[in-house]
């Protein structure tokens, strides 16, 4: 006789499979769920020390004996710290961590088209190691002022290394000033920053500058030393943190999906339409403002920011098309004349910057003697936070880094034959023969 299914030395009953099925199901999905967080969060990496690119120079060589961290390992919190996407979403959202408070006097600055700049200058908590009287001034991030979590931290790190720092607020960036013609920051606008520097030029004779700028600022900085070569008089040296150089090949890559590129796009491009909108007013009630009530309607509209680029930032400046924009604007036409010694860095995993983007640095590094080129494999956006496994520390990598890369290059110029007085009597650029020789040598 047949057996019955489920009946003694039958066929097993499906109810009796059903655990085991269960429990196969889920240790596939732990599995997965493992998988996907092993590779979201980078976990396989292992750390490394920056890749640095420059020619071998005895600057290049002191520089980089006397900037340890630029060649140890960078090693991020354990945990995230290897995910470009989240050092760049922290950043955004918190900035930094445990932020000190650094207390100065806000300065503003009336521009010849009716604008007011204004600046923020920080005086040193202690001597600085060389004796010199030295002032940091700074350029932050797209839309960003002094008042940033971030900006906050690496001044308080500066103050207390004998930096007196002056940082740029953006024109239009900080919430609580009005804008006095109808113009805000754009992507390379030098006005501002270069207001800010003549500022402490005047007031501080004897002061010697380093000139630091963040993403945007960066650009800005760099565009800034390379317009005019009198603009890098009693500069010491420059340092540049996660610029894309090339602001009409950004763009084209920031249309992209890759590593999010789209949605970190239409992300900073709400941002920026929020900014533009709360100075509606200011915008439009000037008779020659060159927006218009359709251009603020295009920028209701706008999903990236080469749109709003389009429609409202390139017009502040009269450019014809966005492409005269992009290019007029970017310091990759003017980095061959920055002759002061230049720090650039970037993360690999940045991922509002493309990979394509580096080979511009990596380039001038390597033609020009004054250039230093650091990428480091981890760090994304402006975050590069350091820690044990979790939680991050209140300082960062790149803070530390632009402290230290700035101490040497002052120990270097202090160790040089004393500076000359100029027929103003003031100071001249410590690197004037040195400057004509690279000069030269690009030429």
């Amino acid at each position: 006789m047949a057996a019955h299914p489920g009946g003694d030395g039958g066929v097993p009953a499906l109810g009796s499979e059903l655990p085991a099925m269960f429990d196969g199901v889920k240790m596939a999905a732990v599995a997965t769920v493992l998988y996907v967080i092993v590779r979201c969060l980078n976990l396989k990496s292992t750390p490394s020390p920056p890749e640095v690119s420059h020619q071998d120079t005895p600057l290049a060589r002191y520089l980089l004996k006397s900037c340890p961290l630029l060649t140890k390992e960078y090693i991020p919190p354990l945990l995230w710290g290897k995910s470009g996407h989240i050092q760049t979403a922290l950043y955004g959202k918190m900035g930094r961590v445990r932020t000190p408070t650094p207390h100065g006097v806000r300065e503003l600055l009336p521009m010849p088209d009716g604008a007011t700049a204004s600046f923020d200058l920080f005086q040193p908590l202690v001597e600085h190691c060389t004796g010199d009287d030295i002032t940091m001034v700074i350029c932050p991030g797209f839309g960003n002022h002094s008042e940033q979590n971030y900006i906050r931290t690496f001044v308080d790190h500066s103050q207390r290394q004998g930096y007196r720092c002056a940082v740029l607020n953006h024109l239009g960036a900080l919430p609580d000033m009005e804008l006095t013609s109808p113009r805000m920051f754009t992507y390379g606008c030098t006005w501002e920053f270069a207001a800010m520097v003549s500022y402490v030029k005047q007031a501080l004779p004897r002061t010697l500058l380093v000139v630091v700028g963040f993403s945007l600022g960066g650009n800005i900085a760099c565009k800034f030393l390379g317009e005019n070569p009198s603009n890098q008089e009693r500069v010491l040296c420059c340092v540049s943190v996660c610029q894309g150089y090339n602001a009409l090949r950004a763009q084209e890559t920031f249309l992209q999906w890759d590593q999010c590129r789209r949605l970190y796009n239409f992300l900073m491009a709400e941002r920026l339409k929020k900014l533009i909108l709360s100075h509606r007013n200011s915008l439009l009630g000037v008779t020659s403002s060159n927006i218009s009530d359709a251009d603020l309607s295009q920028l209701c509209a706008a999903t990236s920011l080469s749109q709003i680029d389009d429609s409202v930032m390139r017009k502040f400046h009269g450019y014809s098309s966005l492409d005269e924009y992009y290019k007029q604007e970017s310091c990759v036409r003017y980095m061959h004349k920055v002759t002061v010694p230049l720090l650039l860095m970037n993360s690999s995993d940045d991922p509002l910057v493309h990979r394509s983007l580096l080979a511009i640095p990596r380039s001038l590094s390597e033609k020009m003697p004054n250039v230093i080129f650091a990428l480091t494999q981890h760090g994304g956006h402006l975050g590069f936070f350091e820690g044990d496994v979790l939680f991050p520390l209140p300082l960062t990598w790149m803070d530390k880094v632009i402290v230290e890369f700035a101490n040497a290059v002052c120990h270097w110029q202090s160790g040089r034959p004393p500076r000359e007085l100029s027929s103003a009597g003031e100071p001249a650029t410590a690197w004037s023969s040195v400057s004509a020789l690279f000069q030269r040598q690009w030429l």
